[in-house]
């Protein structure tokens, strides 16, 4: 009797019993989802981060909440908001020329200047003051310098100058060395018979096209909706970009000292069915490590999971270690499980800036990051990369470079830089003014030399070479300063060193006052 009354829905009260038990079940089935769903998320966060570190992720995120909170409140926010507009305006005063003999020009002009006119500026312009990068006091920044490969690179530039390569009918010659450039580069990576590439404007450009392929590949062939990338904390910050631009998660990876690489167990933690890409540095840019490629590889090969080689520092340096007998690691497409490099041609490759390439191991990988509209009432569109039209001249210039300087030069170019590196190192250990408060962090094999202080501010010390006219690279988490040696460093770092030890001597000496 007792289920039929439940049942019998001819009465209005019945009715109104079903309804209410259907609405109860439906909202129970609903949470019950949403727990499913969000433990599913915890217990994956948990597995992959740890307890400690998963903690600690929540006490930083709460923190930084409280903070943004505190910012928001009307007595806080003015003070703030006064604070940045100063050190905005000191910033724009400091980064934007100006003062006796400076004109802005902030509009065209109501007639055009002669030729002369317009030299005698520009001639203005490269006189400016700025940090002497000529004479090998720019860690980066410019990596070869020599008057006659830029001689050679600006007659490049007046032939091709207005060539673009999205017109190869017209341009044949740029289509041509644009294909030659990427066919050499991937001969230095030891690509496979079948491998592919593109040349692009800088290496964010090309990083951010390798996600951009590793997620298509992964939405057409394994249907993943919410793609997560594994990035060690030491990879370029181009992978972040690249992230945000195509709402991919990011899973940190640490880097830990003493051989600042990346934890391959978290790695292999935080892999999962969304995982779309593994990264590894070859070397990185804050410590100048080469990540364990190999170990990435297994892991990547084991989980059917695409492996992409930051190699645009490292670039026209780490393919030749070994013939300019130095140590190295494998890490280019020799490793299996290897299916992309980014190798920038205008770092070590001494081309013009605005070159760089992506590497792939396979044509059909490449074909990810293509975009093609055959609909449009323009006609059908495609491009290979985020740019439309591109600079022929750039193009031309980087062919150039690479045929001037040839195997031979690149291998001697990596001795001389490599060796100056190695230079620096030694003179860090064994300097007694050095070695007592500074510490190379971890074991590098290219052209960055990191180090930091377990005893001084190295933020002090790194101001203290800024006043020396060096300008060297800050690096934080941890505090540290590097080095990236170029040719225009090779001949001066006995008078760095010798900078540094006065720095060093400086600092301590405050630090004794201060006692």
């Amino acid at each position: 009797p007792g289920i039929t009354t439940v049942l019998d829905v001819r009465t209005p009260a019945a009715r109104r019993q079903l309804a209410k038990t259907t609405v109860d079940l439906f909202r129970n089935l609903l949470f019950l989802l949403f727990i499913v769903r969000y433990s599913r998320v915890a217990l994956t966060h948990l597995y992959g981060y740890g307890p400690i570190a998963s903690a600690k992720m929540g006490y930083a995120a709460l923190r930084k909440s409280l903070y943004r909170i505190f910012l928001s409140l009307p007595g806080v926010r003015g003070k703030v908001q006064a604070e940045i507009k100063q050190t905005l305006e000191e910033l724009e005063k400091k980064l934007v020329p100006s003062g006796p003999g400076i004109t802005r020009y902030t509009a065209l002009p109501a007639s055009g200047w002669g030729p002369e006119q317009v030299r005698a500026e520009l001639e203005k312009l490269h006189e400016m003051k700025h940090t002497r990068w000529e004479d090998g006091r720019v860690s980066g920044a410019v990596y070869h310098g020599g008057k006659e490969l830029q001689d050679l690179q600006m007659e490049a530039f007046g032939r091709f100058g207005v060539a673009n390569p999205i017109h190869p009918d017209v341009f044949p010659g740029v289509r041509k060395m644009e294909a030659e450039v990427v066919a050499m580069v991937l001969g230095m990576f030891n690509a496979p018979a079948d491998a592919a590439g593109v040349s692009t404007s800088g290496g964010s450009e090309s990083i951010i096209m390798a996600v951009l392929s590793a997620r298509e590949k992964a939405r057409i062939e394994r249907r993943v909706t919410k793609p997560e990338i594994i990035l060690p904390e030491t990879a370029h910050t181009a992978f972040r970009k690249a992230a945000a631009y195509f709402k991919i998660t990011v899973h940190y990876v640490p880097c830990p000292g003493p051989t600042y690489k990346a934890s391959l167990s978290h790695v292999s933690r935080l892999i999962n069915s969304n995982t779309i890409l593994l990264v590894g540095s070859a070397p990185n840019f804050p410590h100048g490590i080469i990540d364990d490629i190999p170990g990435l590889s297994r892991l990547a090969l084991r989980r059917n999971i695409p492996l992409h080689v930051d190699c645009c520092l490292g670039s026209f340096l780490v393919p030749f270690l070994e013939r300019a007998g130095y140590d190295t690691e494998p890490f280019d497409f020799r490793v299996k499980g290897v299916t992309s490099i980014s190798c920038d041609t205008h770092k070590y490759g001494f081309a013009p800036k605005g070159n760089s390439t992506l590497l792939y191991r396979s044509a059909a990988l490449r074909k990810y990051q293509y975009f093609i509209s055959p609909d449009w009432s323009g006609g059908v569109y495609a491009s290979p990369g985020i740019a439309g039209s591109r600079p022929g001249a750039l193009i031309a210039g980087c062919w150039a470079s690479m045929m001037s300087v040839g195997e031979a030069g690149y291998i001697t170019s990596c001795h001389q830089i490599v060796g100056a590196a190695k230079k620096m190192a030694e003179g860090l250990r064994s300097r007694d003014t050095l070695r007592n408060d500074l510490r190379i962090l971890g074991k590098p094999l290219v052209s960055v030399v990191a180090f930091t202080s377990d005893t001084l501010d190295i933020y002090n010390i790194a101001d203290a070479m800024s006043g020396k006219g060096w300008h060297l690279n800050a690096l934080q988490s941890p505090a540290a300063i590097h080095v990236a040696v170029t040719l225009p460093i090779v001949p001066v770092v006995d008078e760095l060193l010798n900078d540094l030890e006065a720095c060093v001597e400086e600092e301590r000496e405050k630090q004794r006052q201060a006692v």
